[in-house]
């Protein structure tokens, strides 16, 4: 009877599965005016982890991208819309591919791979967020300098005083909960770097971090690299910490040769 209701729900579930639309859409904030660094690495790792897929979409900028969001732990971004569905942030993003259809990167690896895979992408995404908060919301300079007039620019005065404060307490409640709020930044980078070394450690010589195949973790860990690497900020600190392990360079130069050369064109709306 079991074996029976299995292949019955299994018989379902295949019958339900749907080809990938032509008219997937993706949405972020504006990438040379208003993105922050956060913000940036995490839409950088889920249109990293589609492109791995070949699954195609359109990315629209959108001054109110993150409003349009159903919700999220970190950042809320990107969103991405397939049909009626709308997921946000990377994590929910490629759980809902690999469970609405059958796409995932790791389908080769074997079920202690898959769980290594599983808590590196958690503990990726945890601290190289919550350095990119620290440093964007907590560092006074880059806060005053750099923060605030990217993400209130979009606003007329007085609403971008308010939604950076806005912004601005619910990262702080983000770090807080992480108790890395009243740290110090070297404590900050500390952890980062201590993540590099790991990171560096398992990638070695190889193409990707489980062989010659990428998988999320690649996606995940080029989008919050190549963002630190290439978003200009008053104190570099992140950049110039990561920037030590050579092997993540040339993997960041690969990733980036391979899936976004020649840049994909993207689509501003007003």
């Amino acid at each position: 009877m079991t074996s029976t209701i299995d292949s019955f729900y299994k018989k379902t579930a295949t019958a339900g599965m749907k080809e990938w639309p032509r008219d997937a859409v993706l949405y972020q904030p504006y990438e040379e005016e208003q993105i922050l660094l956060a913000e940036n690495a995490s839409c950088l790792a889920v249109r990293t982890y589609l492109k791995m897929l070949n699954l195609p979409l359109v990315v629209e900028q959108r001054a109110n991208a993150e409003f349009i969001s159903p919700g999220g732990k970190r950042t809320k971004l990107p969103v991405l819309r397939v049909e009626n569905f709308l997921y946000a942030e990377f994590d929910h993003i490629v759980t809902f591919i690999d469970e609405h259809f059958n796409q995932s990167l790791k389908s080769h690896l074997s079920q202690d791979q898959k769980d290594q895979l599983r808590s590196s992408l958690c503990l990726a995404e945890n601290i190289f967020t919550v350095a990119e908060q620290y440093i964007s919301w907590v560092d006074p300079e880059v806060r005053d300098t750099i923060t605030k007039k990217r993400n209130g620019c979009v606003y007329p005065f007085p609403l971008n005083h308010v939604q950076n404060y806005r912004k601005e307490a619910s990262v702080r409640r983000q770090l807080r909960l992480a108790d890395r709020l009243n740290v110090s930044l070297e404590k900050v980078i500390a952890d980062v770097d201590t993540l590099c070394q790991n990171l560096s450690t398992e990638l070695g010589q190889q193409l990707y971090f489980f062989g010659d195949r990428p998988t999320e973790l690649d996606a995940l860990v080029f989008g919050h690299l190549f963002s630190i690497f290439t978003m200009k900020l008053p104190n570099n600190v992140l950049a110039l910490t990561i920037n030590k392990y050579s092997n993540l360079n040339q993997f960041c130069r690969n990733i980036d040769h391979k899936y976004f050369s020649p840049k994909e064109q993207v689509r501003r709306l007003n």
